[in-house]
């Protein structure tokens, strides 16, 4: 590892809190809501993110919420759990989505006499506290967790990861109070609009004010890609040094066995996939649809072929009640099932029986989506649905089983779906050896690892914070 030259934004000394940490070990508190096993494709990267620091030698302290919280949105896949170190220590809060709630004898009279009118005064109210819809309201619970943790057992370093954005006002408090040195996990950013492209708020607004406090002294900055990256060198260029590209990646226990990978027999209906969260508007999932209808009846290779759509589809109250359902259910006469979410454990299994993908994805040039780098490990022919200038399409060039990037127009996916089956029909085995070896950069461990050893660096080679001492008063 190499060594790292002092930081501005480290504090020459600290207060001491609490005990010191057992056997002279670094610790880490992580402020990562969505760690397992919360269903949230975020928690992939969290696991590997407080693994590789547990590797790297340092004690390991997560904040999240607690599973009933998540039990109201997406769920729960405990078979996450199943690969954290034994040695990170999770603290759930218990902070809960109101808008989710379904028990109607839990409603406040105000939501029972006027739904409407109940959740715009509750998101005014989340707005007052931090300018974040949804999850404002949890800036006073956060930022007391993370003082009461620190105190509790003394923090080195703070690695923050959002979204919620909300985050950011715990870590600014941590910082004004024990000065804990900090980095920010920014994901896909927050002051980038990444679906529509450009600026999100202007930096003299109220979101714009919070986002520059937080990121004044941060350690680091990871970003997934280098176009959102970019965006925040330009607009903080004082801090373009810190900004890292931390890409998503691919987990090998996700892959199916290369050695079980078979030509289809030529009388074997094709069965394409899609696997991951159905959060575009339905009119775009209509497309894909209408795509599939077309490739089904014109290509002779999909004339029995099936269409398998997985994963989450709407949260809450809505979840597999909504339009999107409405739409899977009425395609089922063109072979599209829809089976429910994917426990982690059996995503190898679930790739190993289809003979192609279909990657379904919002936004362009600022989304790539974590589950790419799945996809072109996968070793099967990959159709994208998502505009041609997207990020993924980057990721995707030079891979010798994918179809290419031709929009959201049914004909044109039509074409794509069709030349997916052909290469379903007839890639050869260097094809998918040439794929899968492409796509090894992106092992989601050697994302992680140089982040985490660098922070590591910076924190506790330099000897800063090898131990808690008194701040000169």
């Amino acid at each position: 590892m190499t060594s790292a030259r002092p930081h501005p934004s480290l504090p020459r000394r600290r207060r001491r809190s609490g005990q010191p940490t057992p056997g002279g070990r670094p610790h880490l508190l992580y402020l990562a809501i969505g760690f397992p096993p919360a269903a949230k494709s975020c928690a992939y990267r969290m696991r590997e993110t407080a693994n590789q620091f547990c590797a790297l030698g340092w004690d390991v302290t997560v904040i999240t919420i607690c599973d009933q919280a998540w039990e109201r949105e997406f769920g729960l896949d405990h078979t996450l759990s199943e690969g954290v170190d034994p040695r990170v220590r999770v603290i759930g809060l218990p902070l809960f989505r109101a808008d989710l709630e379904t028990d109607i004898r839990a409603f406040p009279e105000k939501r029972t006499l006027n739904p409407g009118r109940w959740l715009t005064e509750l998101r005014e109210r989340e707005q007052k506290l931090f300018p974040e819809p949804v999850f404002g309201g949890w800036r006073i619970e956060l930022e007391r967790a993370l003082l009461r943790a620190h105190r509790e057992r003394p923090s080195d370093l703070l690695l923050t990861t959002c979204a919620p954005y909300v985050n950011l006002a715990a870590t600014v408090r941590l910082w004004d109070e024990e000065q804990v040195p900090y980095a920010v996990d920014f994901r896909d950013g927050w002051s980038v609009d990444v679906i529509g492209g450009g600026e999100a708020f202007p930096k003299d607004s109220v979101a714009g004010r919070w986002e520059s406090r937080a990121l004044e002294h941060a350690l680091a900055v990871w970003c997934v890609n280098d176009p959102i990256a970019d965006f925040y060198r330009d607009r903080y260029p004082e801090l373009a040094d810190r900004v890292r590209v931390v890409r998503n990646g691919f987990d090998p226990d996700s892959l199916p066995d290369p050695a079980d990978r078979a030509t289809p027999a030529p009388d074997a209906g094709l069965t394409f996939g899609y696997l991951g969260s159905v959060n575009f508007k339905p009119a775009f999932l209509e497309s894909v649809l209408a795509g599939w209808r077309l490739a089904r009846r014109d290509e002779p290779l999909l004339a029995r072929a099936t269409f398998e759509v997985r994963g989450h589809i709407g949260a809450g109250s809505a979840r597999e009640d909504n339009a999107h359902m409405e739409l899977l259910r009425a395609a089922a006469p063109d072979g599209v099932t829809f089976g429910g979410p994917v426990a982690k454990a059996d995503v190898a299994d679930t790739y190993g029986r289809w003979d192609a993908i279909v990657l379904m994805l919002v936004g362009g040039r600022y989304v790539t989506s974590g589950k790419v780098y799945e996809v072109m490990a996968s070793g099967l022919p990959v159709v994208s649905a998502h505009a041609v200038d997207h990020d993924a399409s980057n990721v995707l060039t030079g891979h010798p089983l994918w179809t290419g990037a031709v929009g959201l127009e049914p004909t044109a996916l039509a074409d794509r779906f069709a030349a997916a089956a052909r290469l379903a029909r007839a890639a050869t085995d260097k094809q998918r050896t040439t794929g899968r070896a492409l796509a090894q950069r992106y092992a989601r461990a050697a994302q992680i690892a140089p982040a985490a050893e660098y922070l590591t660096a910076l924190t506790v080679r330099s000897g800063v914070n090898s131990a808690p001492q008194e701040v000169a008063r």
